[in-house]
């Protein structure tokens, strides 16, 4: 396919090819000459430049620029890249640097991935073998990789690579919080989070002789933000996104059918299912936010209960009933504390934030109310499942 065709495949797909700019005035020429080859379709982000990046920049009245004044990183400069490319209505956005390190006879290999699978970020994975690569890079991509795996379970040979096809309307909804080169950490990882694909295909690299490299990156500050940011997501990622999907995972299919199958047509004891279900609702009530399912999980395994009964049951701490728990937990609080308790009228308005008000009242009345609602609910499950079962029989 000709160069032309490509131009036209990029406006079909509603697709950009956006550039991050910080003082690369001796590259950002050229590697913009070579995108317009392959595509009408360019936006350039200027991200505070200070040498005369402006002035060549206006040399090109085909291209879309955005341009601030104050220099605050690459990460910064891509989400407001991705707002920029949706206000121009592209539904994608490829990304390279302006550092000259990209090719752009690579774009259309990008195009092919997008054609074939329009829900996934795109990485153009480099060749890290090649001689040429610093040593720092061969590193953070094999660090970057590995915390990647962990907290997403897809494996891509390249994470830290800047040519990238992003679903820019598909990244619209997620509230970023990065703004330098840990943002193409946060994208992947979120993105994946919220069900798009991260797929890699090969891209080219060229790495400039040392005397004539230009980095904006700097190791130690960089990589202390990136290990910082890894943190927060692997404890994001157990705290509830591997809860989530294992959730998501048993009751994909319709909940009422699998509630008959676990509490009805399985074949554990009444006392199984009973003690099943009271495990759920006790760790659903008690003030471990964020890792009751955890909780229930493995008290199930520990006991071999009726795991899906159990992680339904949790479920009564759903949103909803997060205002009646609290305050039926604050009342029950009352009964131990005394002339100590804090009084509290319900409210629907009434969230989580409210528990930082007399915290021990809150934590004695939680379990007190957990205790007697488990119970109940043990009692009920008991009776329902010995009664059809003599029923049928």
């Amino acid at each position: 396919m000709d160069k032309g065709a490509y131009k036209q495949k990029f406006k079909e797909l509603s697709c950009c090819v956006l550039i991050p700019t910080y003082n690369n005035s001796t590259t950002i020429e050229q590697v913009i000459k070579d995108v317009l080859e392959y595509s009408d379709d360019v936006c350039v982000v200027n991200d505070g430049s200070t040498d005369n990046t402006l002035a060549l920049l206006s040399k090109f009245s085909q291209i879309k620029l955005h341009s601030y004044q104050k220099n605050v990183g690459k990460g910064w400069a891509l989400r407001k890249g991705f707002a920029f490319a949706r206000k121009h209505n592209y539904d994608y956005a490829i990304t390279l640097d302006s550092d000259g390190q990209h090719f752009a006879d690579d774009l259309p290999t990008m195009l092919d991935a997008l054609e074939k699978n329009k829900n996934a970020i795109v990485i153009g994975s480099r060749n890290m073998n090649q001689s040429s690569v610093p040593g720092k890079s061969s590193f953070g991509n094999k660090f970057s990789t590995f915390w990647f795996t962990m907290e997403t379970g897809i494996t891509v040979p390249d994470t830290q690579s800047g040519y990238r096809l992003y679903p820019v309307k598909a990244l619209e909804g997620i509230g970023f919080f990065t703004y330098k080169y840990e943002f193409e950490i946060e994208v992947i990882v979120r993105g994946s989070w919220s069900g798009l694909d991260v797929i890699a295909v090969p891209a080219k690299v060229y790495y400039p002789p040392a005397e004539e490299r230009i980095s904006h990156f700097r190791p130690f500050k960089d990589f202390s933000r990136i290990s910082v940011l890894n943190t927060v997501l692997v404890f994001w990622t157990f705290a509830w996104i591997k809860p989530r999907d294992f959730f998501r995972h048993i009751f994909k299919n319709d909940w009422r059918a699998l509630l008959e199958m676990h509490l009805i047509r399985s074949h554990e004891t009444p006392s199984v299912k009973a003690w099943s279900m009271a495990v759920g609702v006790f760790f659903g009530i008690t003030p471990f936010w964020g890792f009751q399912i955890w909780f229930v999980i493995f008290f199930a395994w520990l006991f071999k209960l009726n795991k899906a009964l159990s992680i339904l049951a949790s479920n009564i701490s759903i949103p909803p009933m997060i205002p009646l728990i609290v305050f039926a937990s604050y009342q029950a609080g009352r009964i131990w504390l005394g002339g100590n308790a804090m009084s509290l009228s319900f409210s629907e308005n009434m969230k989580a934030e409210m528990i930082g008000k007399n915290f021990l009242q809150y934590v004695v009345g939680s379990f007190t109310l957990a205790t007697v609602v488990a119970f109940a609910v043990w009692v009920l499950t008991y009776l329902l499942v010995l009664g059809y079962k003599k029923s049928k029989a």
